[in-house]
């Protein structure tokens, strides 16, 4: 009867919104009491509707009901926590569909705070008092909640499981091991743990020495980033100052020019105009005399006329007709001429060292698997094309470049070429403007008697007739071959002969980073004619070497 009492006195003095006691107790005029707090926050969210509710029997109040603390209420309330009553559990400490229920609650179940092995039981927080005070309950083993205890019950002879079967990889009971695992490797599942925790410890260990080196190694490419970062800010930097210099440089020089220009203009137009004022002058004594001349040859009388002839004036001496030359016009054009020269100087000049500037010289590879796989089809080699063209300061006098620098030909006549340290001074070669990194394709197409197609280092020699300066004939080109009867391909003095279709168009291919440079024979398909695998120590260039009355184009292939 008291505990009926107590249940009954629990509901009254809950709150209905937050299920726990009373707390600064208020009751609506509808009659319904809750916490000062809980309802004045469940009234702050009706504000916007104007109206509010009690959120029992939703009995609504305009305006807004003021609410006072009620004494009564809230002394009621302190008495009962004097005699240790406590408010209901709230909703959310009972057992849902997700949770693991206490085994020994009756009704609406609470949640499990432990549950023990050796009981094979889950508990509420009250239903576990007794396994922290009661000596013997002390020492079982208690675990988080768990809904899979009845899994460590052996099926067949309902009794706990604590054997492991080692030739059959799982747990059993006593009696198990009595009969269908007679004779069969047998631990007690409390060894057989040590064992596997050993296991998985050694196991933990080598995957975090893993993260450390992993991270040791995300550690050294962020300093990479860092450096890199760094390296690509100064360099801009430092250009934005030189471009900034080279700017206020040709600023300078196109204000000097205009200036010049202006002066030569003012100079030129007061000459001009001075001339101009003269021969006005002149114009005006002309006319005035050829009047005078008009008049007097009107004179009827004869007499008279002769009289007075002598006495005429004589014509001053006229401008010189020399003296009235246009020249400023073509002196501006000569200004203009030398600009334009500057400017194509200046193109060349950055033309020339566009690809001494190009980043691809300084890439950074960073690959955590194997090299990527050379190209099989010719679409998947055209992916790498490059974009070639030749450069004329290498170009020996013999050669003579067309089609915007890409075709060359052995005309056997000397050329007009300017000297140059860079050009080949007896041997018929010349090189890309364009270096070479990374993967790259191109192709040559070649005509007559044959052509060597080749790779080279910058720092191959020009002048001279010796190896050094001969495609293939020192360590630092490679060079194939290409005539109408045969392939052979060269490297340090060493010629190999090459067999393959003959075709008039090569494919190159280079993969720098990997060493590898191939040759191909290019016609509907592909054949593979040779491949060197070596290590690449700086940015290579390509190169052609003519024979007389040959000619070769690096081809623009898409």
């Amino acid at each position: 009867m008291a505990q009926q009492e107590n249940k009954l006195n629990r509901e009254t003095i809950s709150c209905p919104i937050c299920l726990d006691l009373l707390k600064d107790p208020v009751a609506t005029t509808c009659g319904h009491s809750y916490c000062m707090n809980c309802i004045q926050n469940f009234w702050d969210g009706e504000d916007e509707k104007r109206i509010h509710s009690c959120p029992q029997c939703r009995q609504t109040f305009i305006p807004r009901p003021v609410l006072k603390k009620n004494t009564m209420l809230a002394a009621l309330v302190e008495e009962l926590k004097k005699t240790g009553l406590q408010a209901a559990p709230a909703d959310h400490c009972y057992a849902g569909p997700e949770d693991v229920a206490c085994d020994v609650c009756t009704g609406r179940k609470l949640k499990a705070l432990k549950s023990c092995l050796v009981c094979l039981a889950s508990y509420c927080e009250k239903h576990l008092q007794p396994h922290h005070d009661a000596a013997p309950l002390k020492k079982h083993k208690l675990v988080e909640p768990s809904k899979k205890l009845q899994e460590n019950i052996c099926s067949r002879h309902d009794e706990v499981m604590k054997i492991f079967c080692r030739t059959d990889q799982q747990c059993i009971c006593y009696l198990c091991s009595m009969e269908e695992h007679k004779g069969h490797d047998t631990v007690s599942a409390a060894a057989e743990r040590t064992e596997r925790q050993r296991e998985l410890e050694v196991s933990r260990q080598n995957i975090q020495q893993r993260i450390q080196d992993r991270e040791k190694d995300v550690k050294e490419l962020q300093q990479e980033v860092e450096a890199i970062n760094g390296s690509a800010d100064k360099a801009v930097e430092d250009s934005e100052k030189i471009f900034t210099e080279l700017i206020r440089l040709m600023e300078k020089r196109r204000s000097d020019v205009k200036q010049q220009v202006r002066s030569q203009q003012e100079t030129e137009v007061s000459r001009v105009k001075e001339l101009q004022e003269k021969l006005e002058q002149e114009i005006t004594e002309l006319k005035r005399k050829d009047a005078e001349l008009k008049k007097f040859s009107h004179t009827e009388d004869h007499n008279q006329f002769l009289h007075n002839y002598p006495s005429l004036s004589r014509l001053s001496q006229s401008t010189d007709s020399s003296s009235i030359n246009i020249r400023p016009l073509r002196d501006f054009e000569d200004v203009t001429a030398a600009v334009s020269e500057l400017r194509d100087k200046l193109q060349d000049v950055l033309r020339d060292q566009r690809t001494n500037i190009s980043l691809t010289d300084t890439e950074v590879h960073v690959s955590l698997s194997g090299p990527e796989p050379e190209p099989k089809t010719r679409a998947e080699f055209l992916k790498y094309s490059r974009e070639l063209t030749l450069d004329p300061n290498t170009a020996n006098t013999e050669l003579l470049l067309s089609e915007g620098n890409r075709k060359v030909t052995c005309t056997g006549q000397h050329q007009s070429y300017s000297s140059h340290p860079d050009r080949f001074t007896d041997y018929r070669q010349v090189l890309s403007r364009q270096s070479l990194t990374g993967r790259c394709y191109w192709e040559v197409e070649w005509r007559g008697r044959g052509v060597d197609v080749a790779v080279t280092y910058k720092n191959i020699s020009r002048a001279g007739e010796s190896g050094e300066c001969r495609f293939g004939y020192n360590d630092k080109s490679w060079r194939l071959d290409c005539d109408t009867n045969s392939y052979y391909f060269w490297y340090n003095s060493l010629g190999t002969p090459v067999s393959g279709p003959r075709s008039s168009r090569v494919g190159v291919y280079l993969d720098h980073s990997a060493g590898i440079l191939s040759f191909y024979s290019v016609s509907e398909t592909m054949t593979l004619l040779h491949r060197v695998q070596t290590t690449f120590t700086q940015p290579l260039y390509a190169g052609l070497h003519i024979y007389p009355g040959s000619s070769a184009e690096l081809c623009e292939v898409k």
